[in-house]
């Protein structure tokens, strides 16, 4: 007897986050964290969601792996393993959406529109740090180090469309070039959102031991940093996070906006 769709989907999404662990792109909790994603995803969106979902975070720890680096990080990141708040910024929104509209059409256009804002963020940081422009912060226009929250360079910004458009572009079998286009243009979107939040209210710290900026309340080395600038409690996942709530409910009004026309 073949299994049932909840059951075919956790083997996959087992097997997928295994490799993943397997291949240091998640620890083990986050590679929990994402199996429980992914079966969300794919039960609520079917294997049109799981194909997107695939094609976030494929090429996207690639992208993060694999890009030039210019000089040292600015911030204290995560490193390249993420964890599992770092897999529910990226995918809770969509798991959360595809949960709730199971069964629709409406899921895949959520489920595309989050995890192309995800895969834009992601692609404009990766490609960004190997960049020898200035980059900027959005809106504001001062010029601050690669790898600052809230800061962009021009090659960043091709990846954030180039992120965008891989992701969509799973879905364009079955849903068509009207979701591929609105996938592509809520990433984009999305990415600067995720932008302007880091530039403006993320909190900002600063580590008096190493005398260097921090996106954490401790530094890495184990100091307790100050509080420099932003909210606080708002880190960069929360920040992730927000951006692909924005972009679960652009993918949504995309979708009611198309079935009206």
């Amino acid at each position: 007897m073949a299994p049932s769709p909840i059951a075919a989907a956790a083997l996959v999404s087992a097997g997928v986050a295994a490799a993943a662990y397997a291949a240091r792109a998640l620890t083990g909790p986050g590679a929990c964290t994402a199996w429980a994603v992914g079966v969300a995803v794919i039960a609520g969106a079917g294997w049109t969601g799981g194909a997107v979902l695939l094609a976030f975070f494929v090429p996207t720890s690639l992208v993060s792996r694999l890009a030039p680096r210019r000089g040292t990080p600015v911030l204290d990141t995560k490193g390249e393993r993420r964890d599992p708040w770092q897999v529910l910024a990226n995918g809770g929104a969509a798991a959360a959406g595809a949960v709730a509209l199971a069964g629709t059409s409406a899921a895949v256009w959520l489920v595309t529109g989050a995890l192309a804002v995800a895969a834009a963020d992601t692609w404009a940081t990766a490609l960004g740090a190997g960049s020898a422009a200035t980059a900027r912060l959005l809106m504001v226009g001062r010029p601050v180090a690669v790898g600052t929250s809230g800061g962009m360079t021009p090659r960043g910004t091709l990846g954030a469309l180039l992120g965008a458009s891989v992701t969509a572009l799973a879905a364009l079998p079955v849903a068509g070039v009207q979701l591929f286009a609105a996938g592509t243009i809520i990433g984009f979107i999305g990415m600067l959102l995720d932008s302007w939040l880091g530039a403006t209210v993320q909190g900002r710290f600063h580590c008096p031991a190493c005398d260097r900026a921090s996106e954490w309340a401790r530094h890495q080395c184990g100091t307790r940093t100050l509080h420099r600038g932003g909210l606080p409690w708002l880190t960069n996942d929360w920040v992730n996070g927000l951006a692909t709530t924005f972009g679960a409910c652009a993918g949504c009004l995309a979708w009611r906006w198309w079935a009206c026309c």
